[in-house]
């Protein structure tokens, strides 16, 4: 019976672990990104740059970047590079307590 009680505590305790982790935004573009910007999906009401929740302001490929003022939900995200260009991903799913990636083929409507 104790190994029930114990397993039962464990189960909860790594439940409650993983819901407080925050959002996380994997880079897997080919790029160093510099502006993150979320809004509804469908809206053009972007927030503000994520980026700046990161130590140097960017985010480098293959690096992640915690996003803990971000809730579960559908977003149009505005990417934007040191060079200038700014795309967009459209109706990305975020998870809470979950990584989302963008990789290069998600990136539409670029412009310079």
């Amino acid at each position: 019976m104790r190994f029930f009680w114990f397993a039962a505590t464990l189960i909860l305790a790594q439940s409650a672990i993983a819901a407080e982790k925050p959002i996380r935004f994997w880079n897997l573009t080919s790029k160093t990104v510099t502006k993150l910007e979320l809004a509804a999906a469908g809206s053009d009401s972007f927030g503000p740059n994520q980026c700046a929740n990161d130590k140097d302001g960017s985010v480098d490929h293959d690096e992640r970047l915690p996003l803990p003022e971000v809730a579960a939900g559908r977003y149009d995200i505005r990417i934007g590079y040191a060079d200038g260009r700014v795309c967009r991903v459209n109706n990305v799913k975020v998870d809470a307590g979950k990584v989302f990636a963008i990789e290069d083929k998600d990136l539409t409507n670029c412009k310079k």
